[in-house]
């Protein structure tokens, strides 16, 4: 019987067999590597996410110990992984984006949490006023709707930290990580959130901007063709939200 499942993010040397080694030290230790995905890739190293389950009982420190028993490797964030959870791909997305051009924006913020293995994204637009407007949300986006974007308007995909003074107290308890990106042009941007880490990496911010950048043309060209995009009147908010 399997044990608590966990995302384990490690950093390794960029040397050949350092995956295979891990993997046998994971293995030697009783964990099962469920998924893998290939977050960077550089000359000085490797950054990948593996979805792991422990053995019943298992201890986290485990995980930590087998996979710093190869050398040169460190971890550099573990967090529990919802067992039920089927990483949605970029391509997934986009399919969702064209498919329904007027929901775009609505499918954006529901499903960018699950390919970034985050935990929340909201869709928010800059006004004249101190405040921006709030056009979509995921379904565990907080109750906080109203609090200052000094960063907008946005021109390019950038992250944040709870360290950051904007960002609500109660986003903070166990630690927060941001990125946000335009979406069309700098006043729509789209918010994602990670509670407990880990940080977001250039490569990740940089798929993020794609994405955004393709919503952002598809929305357009809705509006182009004489649609009404979701954002101008109706609710957003999924079923699920919570509202202030």
């Amino acid at each position: 019987m399997r044990g608590m499942t966990y995302l384990l993010r490690l950093v390794l040397p960029d040397r050949p067999g350092s995956l295979g080694a891990v993997a046998t030290a994971l293995g030697a230790a009783g964990v099962d590597i469920e998924s893998l995905d290939v977050i960077e890739r550089s000359p000085e190293g490797a950054v990948d996410d593996l979805v792991v389950s422990l053995p019943d009982n298992g201890l986290a420190d485990t995980l930590i110990s087998a996979a710093q028993s190869v050398p040169g490797v460190s971890v550099e964030s573990i967090r529990p992984h919802p067992r039920a959870a089927e990483t949605i791909r970029d391509l997934d997305i986009v399919d969702s984006l064209a498919s329904e051009p007027t929901q775009a924006l609505r499918h954006l913020a529901a499903m960018v949490p699950e390919a970034f293995r985050a935990q929340w994204a909201i869709v928010l637009e800059a006004t004249p006023f101190a405040l921006p407007r709030l056009l979509a949300a995921s379904a565990n986006a907080p109750r906080e709707r109203e609090f200052p974007t000094p960063w907008m308007p946005l021109t390019s995909a950038c992250r944040f930290t709870d360290g950051d003074e904007w960002v609500p107290d109660a986003w903070t308890e166990r630690g927060i990580e941001l990125a946000a990106a335009p979406i069309k042009g700098p006043n729509l941007t789209l918010l994602l959130a990670r509670s407990g880490g880990p940080s977001f990496r250039p490569s990740e911010l940089m798929r993020l901007a794609h994405l955004c950048g393709l919503a952002g043309s598809i929305v357009a060209t809705e509006i182009r063709n004489g649609g009404q995009p979701e954002g101008s009147t109706g609710n957003l908010l999924p079923d699920g939200a919570t509202s202030a």
